[in-house]
């Protein structure tokens, strides 16, 4: 396995460019309105196709904005999923969805598991909120997507109990420079795997995946760290991971929104050569 440090525009590659207009769209899954730390207004809860409000005031660590996740929303039945469809611009978009695990019952590994789609499409296989953060935690898990019907649709599947979310954010990207990573065996044949990241800073983290294609993930610089709420020095973690889950290379950084500048760049590349576990 291979860990190095690399120049810090690299660990921007997080999400894809969006349609340019659209507002984000940030959402208190059961409960009221309400305006984060960062002065930033969540609506009520709204756009779910149905399912109950589960509310459990829990002291949340990890987080500026406790509120947002001691109230949520989980599915009706184990046969009807939780659904929300959010009407937006064409285009791609970045998806965090805020979880904590607040009910006593379910804080253990294996105590609530489901699964999350988006765009009709499998993003978390078997999410574990305790597994992943621990009892009464913050945890933000983020994607892209593509939109080409209008709307942003995000679907909670029941795996152990019931699955639930705390809030919803949908951002639209920031049109940024192009970049590509390209991943390769010594004798020059293209890895099968995941691209994995972690972005985390002392209030939040965001984690997210995407699938290689052709031993490549292209993504697009984000200009404005900012507009994910992140106004503090962070940490970033890349990892790949083979079909076979074998972790096959990582990368780890610390960087300061303060001081990235990126605005000039047009395009950029990073080519790996991994070995074979």
């Amino acid at each position: 396995m291979q860990r190095f440090l690399a120049m810090a525009s690299v660990c921007l590659g997080l999400t894809l460019p969006a349609a340019a207009q659209q507002q984000p769209i940030r959402v208190n899954c059961g409960g009221p309105v309400y305006t984060d730390s960062k002065g930033q207004v969540w609506g009520a809860d709204t756009d779910f196709n149905s399912g109950q409000v589960s509310v459990i005031a829990a002291t949340i660590s990890g987080t500026a904005d406790p509120v947002l996740f001691q109230d949520g929303r989980k599915p009706a039945s184990t046969s009807t999923p939780l659904i929300y469809s959010f009407p937006v611009a064409n285009g791609s978009y970045h998806v965090n969805l805020y979880f904590a695990e607040t009910y006593a019952p379910s804080q253990h590994a294996g105590g609530r598991v489901f699964n999350v789609k988006m765009q009709g499409n499998a993003v978390f296989n078997n999410l574990d909120i305790f597994a992943e953060a621990g009892a009464n935690a913050a945890l933000v898990k983020g994607a892209e997507v593509q939109v080409s019907n209008g709307k942003v649709t995000i679907e909670f599947d029941d795996v152990v109990n019931e699955a639930k979310v705390d809030a919803i954010e949908i951002v639209p990207g920031q049109g940024g420079p192009a970049m590509s990573l390209k991943f390769q065996y010594p004798d020059g044949t293209s890895v099968a795997g995941t691209l994995a990241y972690t972005v985390s800073s002392s209030l939040i983290t965001f984690r997210g995946s995407t699938p290689l294609t052709n031993g490549q993930a292209q993504a697009t610089l984000f200009t404005s760290p900012s507009a994910l709420g992140i106004s503090a020095q962070f940490q970033v973690n890349l990892s790949l991971t083979d079909t076979a889950g074998h972790v096959l290379w990582q990368l780890d950084l610390g960087m300061n929104p303060a001081s990235i500048n990126i605005g000039a760049v047009q395009s950029s590349s990073l080519n790996v050569i991994v070995q074979r576990l």
